[in-house]
């Protein structure tokens, strides 16, 4: 019995409702500039607070501006209604081998977050629980998931990619297609009840998945306690790791204070001559503060890979101790692959921050054992790319 399923009631775009996730923002204010300029955009349902009729208000008091949105765009045909369907999902641009994926549903009692638990789905990152209550709050006032988990499906992930690329060549015309900031093309296909729907959500659901982007979702699925959540499940040939920095807007230290204490704690500090770049590999850390560059080898521990990946370093060696800044502090940002080096160093050269941490990508493969081991990765340390788009696909919850 697979743990992946038809959605049993879809509202599939008619087109222009496709956006970035709400957790891919740097700035609030492009949230409302994306929402000003597209008044179709997910993004309006999402973040409710951050449309422009709806600014001032908080996330909470803002959730009935979500729902009559919500409600708008099913009355004017932004969405169709279809029943029993998995959606075929590719995402495509010139010089790229194209991404592919699969809408459906997936039972939550098979998340597991630690190797004692049962269930297929890792999930695999620390999360913020302001964050899990707010999607609490958005699905049970809405009665509908507009943004997927992305699911890495790690046991029959060669298999699945060559049955959705195989899929999606025969499918004819897309329902819909959507073009994302990056250029990407995304297009999508309805498949109903029938032998190519049961293969494909077996295949789907036929070994462990690995949450790769969506940790807050799942975990709102079920504290909401929601029987299944919507996912898009993909391949790991589908998906690269981008970098995932960090950029602090005001600093408790002097930044010549900052590093004496990363050198007492162990650390290797030299001057960068240029521009500071992500780090080619891991191992060594990029700080851009007070108009210059710096790297940054801050000292292993004894406590295993997992604790010397370079975000578990920053977290703890530069955040925690040599800044007194819990993860979770409003003057971190984090900050993904989606925005160049250049950016987060204009953030600090122009004073809207203090530092910029840039931090070398994990892989996809260390990424794929540390799930299956049932580790854990630091907060926010894997930025997947190509992105599932949100708002495409909405699967309405039974009531």
């Amino acid at each position: 019995m697979t743990v992946v399923h038809p959605i049993s009631r879809a509202w599939v775009t008619t087109g222009g409702t496709g956006a970035q996730n709400y957790d891919e923002f740097a700035d609030d204010a492009e949230i409302t500039a994306i929402i000003e300029a597209n008044p179709h955009s997910a993004l309006g349902i999402e973040m409710p607070q951050r449309a422009p009729q709806s600014l001032g208000k908080s996330f909470l008091d803002a959730l009935p501006d979500a729902v009559a949105r919500l409600a708008e765009a099913k009355a004017d045909g932004s969405y169709t209604p279809a029943e029993q369907v998995v959606v075929l999902y590719r995402i495509s641009a010139p010089g790229e081998e194209p991404a592919y994926g699969l809408f459906a549903m997936v039972d939550t009692d098979q998340i597991s977050t630690r190797a004692d638990e049962p269930g297929l789905v890792i999930r695999n990152e620390d999360v913020f629980i302001a964050k899990v209550r707010e999607r609490v709050a958005l699905a049970d006032a809405l009665g509908h998931l507009l943004s997927p988990v992305l699911l890495l499906q790690t046991g029959r992930g060669d298999e699945l990619h060559a049955a959705l690329a195989a899929a999606t060549d025969t499918a004819g015309a897309p329902a819909a297609t959507d073009t994302d900031q990056a250029g990407r093309t995304h297009a999508i296909w309805l498949l109903g009840p029938g032998p190519e729907q049961a293969t494909l959500t077996a295949l789907a659901g036929g070994g462990e998945l690995v949450v790769a982007d969506g940790n807050h979702r799942s975990l709102a699925a079920q504290t909401g306690g929601l029987p299944r959540f919507l996912a898009v499940v993909t391949t790991p040939a589908s998906v690269a790791i981008q970098p995932y920095n960090r950029l602090v807007s005001e600093l408790t230290t002097t930044p010549a204070e900052l590093l004496d204490r990363l050198r007492a704690a162990g650390a290797e500090v030299e001057p960068i001559d240029g521009p500071v770049e992500v780090p080619a590999a891991g191992g060594t850390v990029h700080l851009r503060l007070d108009g210059q560059g710096y790297a940054v080898r801050l000292p292993a521990t004894a406590a295993g890979d997992l604790e010397n990946l370079d975000h578990a370093l920053v977290e703890r060696l530069l955040l925690r101790d040599a800044l007194g800044l819990d993860p979770g502090d409003k003057r971190i940002t984090y900050v993904g692959g989606d925005y160049p080096a250049s950016w987060l160093t204009g953030e600090v050269d122009a004073g809207r921050a203090e530092l910029a941490v840039l931090i070398a990508p994990v892989t996809v493969g260390d990424f794929v054992a540390v799930n299956l081991a049932r580790e854990k990765m630091p907060r926010k340390s894997t930025w997947f790319t190509p992105k599932a788009r949100g708002g495409m696909v909405v699967a309405e919850l039974p009531r």
